[in-house]
């Protein structure tokens, strides 16, 4: 659901959400220095749409053979856009924030040491530049570019931008989220109707989380593999999709997006009942829903399969 507001978002010292802990964010926010968020939020999404216009839209559905590889498997692809977008925004985002890292999908695979600035004492930027990489080099325009800022495990803003559908939503914590300029609330399922759940592919889960996501094959729960994880989570925090279930832990697919879905009104559950951790140690799958009551129902259904 879209309210309609036409404002990217609430400047840092306003319409803080008191019912969702509005003091706590406060001070969350606080933790950067001075009015960052207000300063900076558009100097962010200007260097992501920035990224996208140079880096990644120039080659979508012109990639050459020579600019797509393998990393893990057929499955698991890289393009110089991606690597070329993650550098620019690489750049940009630590010169933004003095001090603070950057954290890339890519940035990690070169060299997975990078991961534990996730779980340090400086600010983190979180980047997938290409989000649904498969979906990209396919000529698809189920993909998308996602920036995430974290401190000491909490997110406090996200940017998620599909440039192929010129999509961009915010979330900051305690601000609520945007999709375009307009407030999104997700809402909850209709009673009547089967909860549409993505999940992830056969191919990225272990047995065990194959069992547990059996567990959503059942009466009134309709479950799918996923696309994009980032444009998914965008799904569910605008109505449109009841809720994911997810198996696999990577900072740079969830955080945007999960911040989206909280700001939205939405809950994200683990198996064994905690909200998810960008930091890692979480039991999979989790879940991440348009309500707690849905996150709870979909968390029970596998945790009972499981």
């Amino acid at each position: 659901m879209i309210e309609d507001t036409k404002t990217w978002g609430c400047p840092l010292d306003e319409g803080i959400d008191e019912d969702r802990g509005g003091a706590r964010d406060a001070d969350l926010a606080a933790a950067l220095p001075g009015d960052f968020l207000a300063r900076h939020a558009a100097d962010v999404e200007a260097a992501v749409r920035e990224a996208a216009a140079t880096e990644i839209l120039p080659r979508f559905r012109r990639l050459a053979d020579h600019e797509v590889d393998q990393k893990s498997g057929p499955h698991d692809l890289v393009t110089d856009a991606d690597r070329l977008a993650e550098r620019y925004l690489t750049g940009v985002l630590a010169a933004l924030l003095p001090g603070s890292v950057v954290v890339g999908e890519e940035a990690v695979h070169a060299d997975p040491a990078t991961y534990e600035a996730i779980r340090g004492e400086a600010p983190v930027w979180i980047v997938d530049p290409v989000d649904g990489t498969r979906q990209f080099v396919h000529g698809d325009q189920g993909f998308c570019t996602l920036v995430a800022l974290a401190h000491r495990g909490v997110l406090l803003a996200s940017w998620t931008y599909a440039p192929a559908l010129d999509q961009f939503a915010t979330a900051v914590r305690g601000r609520g989220a945007f999709l375009d300029g307009e407030r999104l609330r997700a809402g909850s399922p209709a009673a009547d109707r089967e909860l549409r759940i993505a999940t992830s592919h056969p191919d990225y889960t272990t047995d065990e989380q194959k069992r547990a996501l059996l567990g959503l094959r059942t009466d009134g729960v309709a479950p799918r593999p996923c696309g994009s994880a980032g444009l998914e989570y965008l799904a569910v925090a605008r109505g449109e999709l009841d809720g994911t279930a997810f198996s696999w832990e990577a900072a740079w697919d969830h955080a945007a997006g999960l911040l989206l879905v909280e700001e939205a009104g939405g809950a994200h559950r683990t198996l064994t009942g905690e909200p998810f951790r960008i930091t890692g140690g979480n039991a999979l799958p989790f879940t991440a829903a348009r309500d707690a009551a849905t996150a709870d129902r979909v968390r029970e259904l596998l945790r009972r399969a499981a």
